[in-house]
């Protein structure tokens, strides 16, 4: 129970990080800390206090919660290898360690190299990734995980999953419209320069509009997902909470989408759209795991490789087998 509480407040932890990345990026702060790993010469953590102004703040503030962060799933990926009889679940620590360290790296190459476009994608992508492996290691360590859930239909894993995936490419789209500058490139909500359509085209605007598109494609998956729960498995509390979560997340998005535009994209309104469209993919990420929970641990996953007996697991009584035994003239 220990883990899991750990790995939910980890999970909680990289949420926070791209809360703070958000904010780097919509105050462009990205490079008012010049020098990477150190900060203005000085070691991250001494850094004084009173030199941490305007865009400092941000940017500085950032890499704090990203090192505490880092070190956090490090402690996770260490406790996952000594205290979890799943190697998946060992192995999702490892790769959710080697992410953040990743994410680290490019996060410094993002500021020595001056903001390259590429660069900065990866590095928001690669956040998104990191929360939900953290994510993925808390429902995992979960008591209602190892409970179990009953088995579910296939239109459920599949809608759930392409949900999931459409989810993060809209994301990355997003990533590509913040970080290239495209994100007033349509100035006005609903509509686009008061069409439909907009009437003339460049990579600003079409990048813009990609993602406004991207959106209503993820509102019909959403609903698509959530009503066939909510027709077909409303009894199931594990399926049915995050269902309406889901909803009720993806309402929050679109609302704080459409104040970024028509706001002028304030920072605060546009951090929190960032952070919103991560847990709208971790909402559905969770439906997706416990959708397909009894094929990941049928598949044999569980039981390979395990150094240690889940301590959830029914003892086998031995005296089960000697009815077979004798049948086998013993």
């Amino acid at each position: 129970m220990l883990l899991h509480l750990f790995a939910a407040f980890v999970a909680a932890a990289t949420a926070l990080l791209i809360f703070a990345g958000g904010l780097v990026t919509s105050t462009e702060s990205g490079l008012s800390v010049p020098d990477w790993p150190t900060t203005y010469g000085w070691f991250m953590f001494t850094f004084p206090l009173d030199k941490m102004v305007g865009g400092i703040r941000y940017e500085h503030s950032h890499r704090l919660i990203a090192s505490v962060v880092g070190f956090l799933i490090l402690v996770l990926a260490v406790w996952l290898w000594r205290a979890e009889p799943r190697r998946w679940v060992r192995r999702l620590g490892y790769v959710a360690l080697g992410a953040v360290v990743t994410q680290g790296i490019l996060g410094g190459i993002t500021v020595l190299w001056f903001l390259p476009d590429p660069i900065s994608i990866a590095h928001a992508g690669l956040a998104q990734l990191v929360f939900c492996l953290t994510l993925s290691i808390a429902l995992a360590t979960s008591p209602g995980w190892h409970r179990g859930y009953p088995v579910g239909n296939r239109t459920l894993r599949i809608i759930a999953l392409v949900t999931t995936v459409v989810t993060y490419v809209q994301i990355l789209v997003g990533a590509t419209m913040r970080h290239t500058g495209a994100g007033l490139a349509i100035p006005d909500f609903p509509f686009a320069f008061g069409r439909l359509v907009p009437p003339a085209w460049s990579a600003p605007i079409a990048i813009h509009y990609a993602h406004r598109v991207g959106a209503l494609v993820v509102t019909v998956l959403v609903l698509a997902t959530a009503g066939h729960i909510l027709y077909h498995h409303r009894t199931r509390g594990e399926l049915r909470r995050p269902a309406l979560l889901l909803l009720a997340m993806l309402s929050v998005q679109l609302t704080l989408g459409a104040l970024t535009v028509l706001t002028g994209k304030q920072y605060v309104v546009n951090s929190l759209h960032v952070v919103a469209g991560a847990v709208v993919l971790g909402t559905s990420l969770v439906l997706t795991l416990r959708a397909h929970r009894p094929r990941i641990e049928g598949s044999g996953l569980g039981a390979q490789g395990s150094r240690f007996r889940n301590p959830l697991s029914p003892i086998p009584d031995p005296g089960s087998r000697i009815p077979e035994l004798r049948g086998m003239g013993a």
